[in-house]
């Protein structure tokens, strides 16, 4: 990964690329600027930037030859791959739209998404080739390739002529979670993937990517976190490492063999690297930050890694629908022995605007919690083919709603209380799980821990945490309780305490809460009293 040296510091780079906001733009030229650099580094094969610009620029006609032009999408079903970025950048270049499934769905749910999306042709990763006929027989699909056709399809295609895709044409369709209902055709353009991941004058020290550096890409691809990852390196010039799935000692030989110095992982992923026998044993001295993200992380966990990580933490707060990350709490902001920033999510992003709303539309002032809203170039266009939860999230004036509950401090430091619809309403009183799972965390003998509302016949709903122990833990529910009575107001202490092996989680690390509630809910028309 060091085969190289590039002189060019941030500011140089970011002057030389202001002009750009679109993949093929960005392709193009760092193909000419640095033709033989590294562009993606996988399991699957290793691309520089020359052979990258001539191989996707093959794939787009190639899918011209089966149909599959301007404003089609094609879907992904597969791990991460250095195949399927390549594909992603080459439709990107066209105005082709990539849809990335995630590879751990059930094959009903998979197939269903391709065919929302209305995909015209399928591309399957490495060991997946028993997805091929349930996609093949699709209504839409022209074509489902395994990862071994798509490779001598590649090789047989010849460079396309084609008119690039513009800054406002969509290029990226990723589906939200769905833990409620059927998952959200989240739209990206090039415009909402590149406003603010671009190198330019103004970004805070953590966002400059200098020349020396390579990403690693762990993440799923199938959801911002790890496709965005790889839109990060391509836009500053720089290697994508790219893992097929989170491993913890894979992730140790990329930092130690590839030259990795950032990385994006939720806190979950983030404990097991801590928890790993040979954690203590890794040479972290390339790494320059470690970006968590996509659930909370609780104090006492961000305090053991600060103090085995030899890096600087940024906790990064954004979602689908912003194309990722529109706040970040810079490493300044992190102490071992903690402040109250710690609690927050950070500040927004230069170039974004945030503003708390109350019930009522009214702009809430610093102190008052209501819901989170943002506007900025990373607001997605659209929710596909459905206007309505569209006009529901977005305003007219691009203002998009989050859904999270939480307030902004007279510093403009971001308080995430936790999702409406996640919070909990015990006599009448708000109680938001996040806050409730925070004072829990450092009790000794628990690894993780859920909050969440059960009914009760006195108070609607109480609050009760479900636990997981520390291995050669017990946990007492009693012990639970009282750990919770000292850091706590009343009624945000659990009336009742599980233990559990494990937490239900999506392949984003984010906690199914609804799987959790359902057993203590069933029989009822709604799971709130």
């Amino acid at each position: 990964m060091k085969e190289a040296t590039f002189a060019l510091s941030a500011t140089q780079t970011a002057v030389r690329t202001a002009h750009l906001f679109t993949f093929d733009g960005f392709i193009r030229f760092w193909a000419a600027d640095r033709p033989k650099r590294i562009a993606l580094d996988g399991a699957d094969g290793v691309l520089d930037f020359a052979t990258l610009e001539d191989t996707t620029a093959r794939i787009v006609g190639a899918l011209a030859d089966i149909g599959v032009t301007r404003g089609d999408r094609i879907a992904w079903f597969g791990r991460n791959s250095v195949l399927y970025f390549t594909l992603f950048f080459a439709a990107a270049r066209a105005g082709i739209v990539m849809v990335p499934i995630g590879w751990r769905l059930a094959a009903a749910e998979a197939t269903w998404i391709a065919d929302n999306a209305e995909a015209r042709a399928v591309f399957l990763g490495d060991g997946f080739e028993a997805m091929q006929d349930g996609f093949a027989a699709l209504p839409r699909v022209q074509r489902c390739f395994t990862a071994g056709e798509a490779r001598g399809w590649i090789d047989a295609a010849r460079p396309a002529v084609f008119p690039p895709a513009g800054g406002n044409d969509p290029v990226l369709q990723l589906y939200t979670s769905g833990t409620t209902g059927n998952p959200k055709g989240a739209v990206l353009s090039n415009m909402n993937l590149f406003g603010l991941r671009k190198q330019h004058a103004g970004q805070e020290p953590h966002q400059v990517l200098d020349d020396d550096e390579a990403i690693l890409v762990t993440m799923p691809c199938a959801h911002i976190g790890g496709t965005g990852l790889g839109v990060n390196a391509m836009a500053a010039g720089l290697p994508a490492v790219i893992l097929p799935e989170f491993d913890p000692r894979a992730v140790f030989d990329a930092v130690e063999q590839k030259g990795v110095t950032r990385f994006f992982i939720v806190p979950a992923a983030l404990q097991m690297l801590l928890r790993h026998p040979d954690c203590g044993k890794v040479d972290f001295s390339r790494i320059r930050y470690i970006v968590y993200g996509a659930s909370p992380i609780p104090l006492e966990l961000l305090r053991e890694c600060i103090a085995m990580f030899d890096a600087g933490f940024v906790q990064a707060y954004g979602m689908t629908e912003t194309a990722g990350t529109f706040c970040t709490l810079p490493p300044e902001d992190h102490t071992p022995e903690g402040n109250a920033r710690m609690r927050s999510a950070g500040r927004p992003l230069p170039g974004v605007e945030v503003r708390i709303v109350g019930e009522d539309g009214r702009v809430l002032p610093p102190g008052e919690v209501g819901e989170i809203q943002t506007r900025s170039t990373n607001n997605m266009i659209c929710y596909w083919k459905l206007p309505e939860a569209t006009r529901a999230t977005l305003t007219d004036d691009g203002w998009l709603a989050t859904g999270d509950a939480g307030s902004m401090d007279a510093d403009g430091y971001v308080h995430i209380q936790d999702r409406i619809k996640d919070m909990i309403i015990s006599g009448g009183e708000n109680v938001y799980p996040a806050q409730v799972e925070s004072a829990i965390y450092g009790h000794p003998d628990i690894a993780e821990v859920a909050v969440i509302g059960v009914p009760d016949e006195k108070w609607g709903e109480a609050v009760k945490a479900v636990c997981v122990p520390r291995p050669g833990h017990s946990v007492d529910p009693a012990s639970v309780i009282a750990w919770t009575r000292e850091r706590l107001a009343g009624f945000k202490v659990p009336k009742s305490v599980d233990v559990i092996d494990a937490l239900p989680r999506n392949a984003s690390g984010k906690i199914l809460r609804r799987a959790l509630r359902e057993p203590y809910w069933q029989g009822m028309a709604r799971q709130v009293n």
